[in-house]
Parts: C-alpha cells; sequence; structure tokens
C-alpha cells in the first residue's frame, strides 16, 4: 500500500472524527480551499439537525492541524479545506528527491505471472496481438515497478495440427526454410491449408506428419523447431519495434505443457472430477452451461486442459501467487471455466488469485472491427505503419499505447492514427509533449547556472494543484497495480499535463526571482519526474526534444 495522498490522510482523519467518508471534492473555487465537504449536510439530515451546527461540531473534533488551515464552514452546511502551503511544498520535495518519484513497495509483494501477447507459430501478428502485448507490457511494469516478482509467460501457439500440413507443404516444395522470414512463413500457411482444402490424400499425410511431430521423429521435430525459430525472429522485430520487455526467455509455448496433459486427464478421471461423455473426456462445473473438454473423442487434446495445465505449472513450479491473463473479453468465460476446474483439481489453491481481464476490439474509423480491405485481420505491424504516417516512430508508438490504455480495458476503442498522433488533447504525444516542454526549461536554467535543490514557496494557485497531484501519484499507481486498470493512471497524467499547462501561464519561471523561481524549477522539476515515471510504466518514451 503507497503512502497515503494528502486527500487520502485527509479522507482518513475525517472518518475518524465524522464516522462517514467526507466525499472531498476539488473546490469549485480558489476563495473555497482545495477541498470541499458535504458532510454535514449528510449526517444532519440523518440526525434530524441544523447542517451547520452539525458542521461545527465537526470542524471542533476533526485533527488536521498539521496538515491544513483553520476549517471553515460555508453556506448551508460546506466544510472548506486548504492544505498549508508548508505542506504541499514538502510533498513536492518528496517528490523532487524520490527516484522512485513516490512510487511505494507493496507491503506484501508476490510473485505474479502475466500471460499476454501469445501470437502464432508461422503467422503475424494480427491486430487481436496489439492490445494484449501492450496491456500485458502496462501490467508487468507497474507491478515490477510496486515491488512485485512478475513473471511473463508468452503462450505461443506452437503445437497443434497445423504443423502437419505446415510440415508436409515444407516436404512436398522441397521448401528451403532458411531463406524465409515470418511474412514467407504465414505465405506457407496459406499455401498449405489450401491444399489441406483441396488434397484428401495431403490431408491424410498432413494428420500422419502430426502424430510423427508427437512421437518425436528427428526430421519432422527439426522442421517443426525451425518454423519456430524463424517465428521468434518475426515476433521480436514487432516487440522492438513496440518497445516491450518481452524476450526469448519469456517463452512458453503449447508445447511446453504437452507431456502434462495425459497425466492431467488420468489422474482428474481417477478421482471422478472428470467424467468420460459421448466419448469425451470433460469436467462438468457448476453454473456453466458446457463443460471443459479435456480430451475429445477422437483422443486430442485442446485449450481447456493446456491451460489447466499452464497454472499447475505456474503454481507448482514457478510458485506464482497471482496469476494474470490478458486476453480477449470474448474468452472471459473460457478462463472462469478454467480456473474452476483447476481450482476442483487443487493445481489453483485459494491462496492463488487468478483473473482473466479481457480487453474490446479495435474498431476503424467506420467503428467497424479494424481489417484488411479483404476483410481480414490487418496485421500489428500494418497499424504501426498507419501511425508512422504522421509522426516519427517514438511518437508513433506512444500514440498507440496511450490510445489503447486510456480507455477502459473491456471496451472497444476507435484506431483513429491522424486524431491519436496529435501533439493536443488527451494523447500520448501531448504528454511526451509536456516531458520535452519542462524539460527545455529545467536545461536552460541549467545553462544559466541556476541551481534548485529545495521548493520553500508556492503561493499561487497552480502551483498548489500541481503539488496536490504529485502527491497522489503512489496511489494511483498502487491502485492500477492492484485493479489493473491502466487508464486511471492515463487520466492522472493527462490531468498533471493539463495542470503543468495552466501553471505555465500564470507562473513565470525563468523570469521569476530569489525562492519564487528555485522553487518553481523544483516543481518542474518534480513534475518532470513523475511524467517520466508514469509514461515509463504505460511503456512510452519520455522524450527531452519534440
Amino acid at each position: 500500500m503507497a503512502v497515503l495522498s494528502l486527500i487520502g490522510k485527509l479522507t482518513e482523519r475525517f472518518e475518524a472524527a465524522a464516522g462517514t467518508d467526507p466525499e472531498l471534492r476539488p473546490a469549485t473555487k480558489p476563495q473555497f480551499g482545495h477541498f470541499q465537504s458535504n458532510a454535514a449536510l449528510r449526517l444532519a439530515k440523518d440526525q434530524g439537525r441544523p447542517p451547520r451546527e452539525v458542521a461545527a461540531e465537526l470542524v471542533a473534533r476533526i485533527d488536521v492541524a498539521d496538515l491544513c488551515e483553520p476549517l471553515e464552514i460555508a453556506g448551508p452546511g460546506f466544510i472548506n479545506i486548504r492544505v498549508r502551503a508548508d505542506v504541499l511544498a514538502g510533498v513536492a520535495n518528496d517528490v523532487l528527491h524520490d527516484p522512485a518519484a513516490g512510487i511505494d513497495v507493496a507491503e506484501d509483494p508476490g510473485r505474479i505471472v502475466i500471460d499476454y501477447s501469445s501470437p502464432n507459430v508461422a503467422k503475424l501478428m494480427h491486430v487481436g496481438h496489439l492490445r494484449t502485448t501492450i496491456i500485458g507490457d502496462c501490467f508487468h511494469r507497474v507491478l515490477d515497478a510496486t515491488g512485485n516478482t512478475v513473471i511473463a509467460q508468452n503462450h505461443i501457439g506452437d503445437w497443434g495440427r497445423q504443423f502437419g500440413m505446415l510440415i508436409e507443404q515444407v516436404l512436398e516444395e522441397d521448401l528451403d526454410l532458411t531463406g524465409l522470414d515470418l511474412a514467407g512463413l504465414e505465405e506457407l500457411y496459406l499455401r498449405a491449408n489450401a491444399h489441406l482444402t483441396a488434397d484428401e490424400a495431403f490431408a491424410d499425410r498432413s494428420r500422419a506428419r502430426v502424430v510423427a511431430l508427437q512421437a518425436g521423429d528427428t526430421e519432422t521435430n527439426a522442421l517443426w523447431q525451425q518454423l519456430i525459430d524463424i517465428s521468434k525472429v518475426g515476433f521480436n522485430a514487432t516487440y522492438d519495434r513496440l518497445g516491450v520487455l518481452l524476450t526469448d526467455d519469456d517463452l512458453a509455448g503449447e508445447s511446453m505443457y504437452n507431456d502434462m496433459l495425459a497425466p492431467i486427464c488420468e489422474d482428474l478421471e481417477s478421482r471422478g472430477i472428470a467424467v468420460v461423455d459421448d466419448g469425451a473426456l470433460v469436467v462438468f462445473v457448476e453454473g456453466f452451461d458446457a463443460p471443459a473438454i479435456l480430451r475429445n473423442r477422437h483422443g486430442g487434446y485442446g485449450y481447456d486442459v493446456t491451460d489447466v495445465a499452464a497454472i499447475s505449472y505456474r503454481v507448482n513450479t514457478l510458485h506464482a501467487d497471482r496469476l494474470v491473463y490478458v486476453t480477449d473479453a470474448r474468452q472471459h468465460q473460457h478462463f472462469l471455466l478454467v480456473f474452476e476446474v483447476a481450482r476442483m483439481a487443487g493445481y489453483l489453491p485459494k491462496s492463488v488469485t487468478a483473473e482473466h481481464v479481457g480487453y474490446g476490439m479495435v474498431l476503424g474509423t467506420d467503428g467497424k472491427p479494424f481489417s484488411t480491405r479483404k476483410g481480414g485481420a490487418a496485421h500489428l505491424d500494418d497499424l504501426l505503419d498507419r501511425a508512422e504516417e504522421h509522426v516519427s516512430r517514438p511518437i508513433a508508438v506512444a500514440a498507440v499505447k496511450y490510445a489503447d490504455l486510456s480507455n477502459q480495458l473491456q471496451k472497444d476503442y476507435v484506431f483513429d492514427a491522424e486524431r491519436m498522433t496529435q501533439t493536443s488533447g488527451d494523447t500520448g504525444p501531448y504528454l511526451q509533449y509536456a516531458h520535452a516542454r519542462v524539460t527545455r526549461i529545467l536545461a536552460k536554467a541549467e545553462a544559466e547556472g541556476i541551481a534548485w535543490e529545495t521548493i520553500t514557496v508556492l503561493n499561487e494557485t497552480p502551483e498548489h494543484n500541481l503539488a496536490l497531484l504529485l502527491s497522489r501519484f503512489g496511489e494511483v499507481v498502487s491502485g492500477v497495480a492492484e485493479d489493473l486498470q491502466p487508464h486511471k493512471l492515463c487520466t492522472y497524467l493527462f490531468e498533471l499535463a493539463t495542470a503543468l499547462s495552466v501553471f505555465y501561464e500564470v507562473c513565470p519561471v525563468l523570469t521569476a526571482e530569489g525562492d519564487v523561481r528555485t522553487s518553481r524549477l523544483g516543481l518542474c522539476s518534480a513534475v518532470r519526474r513523475v511524467l517520466s515515471r508514469g509514461l515509463g510504466l504505460l511503456g512510452i518514451e519520455a522524450p527531452d526534444h519534440m
């Protein structure tokens, strides 16, 4: 839990005295202070007493003298709160001198496995992989920053029937895979799939090839590994372009769990958790319309049992105490079902939490799911190309990431490259511009030999607003680590950048004098630290120049 922000401390003190949430709100006008509470009005209604009388009692009981100027009663019984200027300066100083910018380590840090990205071997990443990769990377950064041990698991599709047709097509064409890249593999996949549909003999050979792969046939496995190795190069090129943390060390594909599937089926069947139904081995779970299918009637294993095996591995081998899955919202029921099966089996103890974080679709400007002109899923790199038509790569990536993360995850969002790359409004480039602008001011001060170490004077309302915002950063980050809603961090950073812009209009920095100038420079430096740290948690570069 992060150290409470000023509003958090005030809320705590008010609740202790009043026995109710003060519901602090920003004051409507500067003359009313920084916050207002209507707690007295609510209590007075319940007690059948005059609101100002109740307010007077509360003001007498609430102990905030170390934080605030004397509380005032206004109108019918509102309580006005003004934080002391020296307290605001202290908050800003704490951030100024803290490399973590106010982010605190969780009281009980955990081992957290995050399952995200998960592209398929021999296929280019498409629009569906954009959100899981960006969102998962943000979770990785936030949870790591709050002191947790984060283990990324990139559950790539590297096993299954499709490899029979892929390998058989390679042999049919006598194809040298060393000359192909990931785009070439996708073309191979399309040829193999068309061949499979048109030629029953080829389909039979492909099925036999799957058996050979599962049996460990040397030639088959060597080609399978080549397909994976070429795909990894393509995946990593996209990850580098996006600036995400995933590496080959995080790969944990479907094939990794292959040897666990038969023993899990045997275990669950022997204990009566799984039963044979119409030739398939299934687990019926109360509250779900359909059972989890561990093994189909043809003897094949599917996603359900593979995901149960992954849970077992992540809990028992990786020793995770929190599992986070970042996939399309349409898979929510699948994961809830898998979690329940794992709990019934004892693979997922109550001490371990499991969460599916679903996200909505990426839409085109026409409001329809983003696709190619032919109607297929657009490639992820094509979306990035569209953004880069307007701005340079670091700004384009910032635009794409912020557009994704600033929306509530479960909602669809529109991919409008022209709008999201603007340096004004609620966009990633706007935040980057705010960071670059404040960096220029500080660089100019340094060049003129002006030093700033301590913030001592904060007299103007925009200065107060910045300090109040600075006090909230750690709490916001801790909240995102808990509820996995990154749009709250985006909203906070946009509010901070907007408040900084208002500050510039009212409070000259370099042309001020004495302690006022050094204090404003210190405040600017503290804001820069939080902007940089916050953008970093979103996976966005904080540039010094734009």
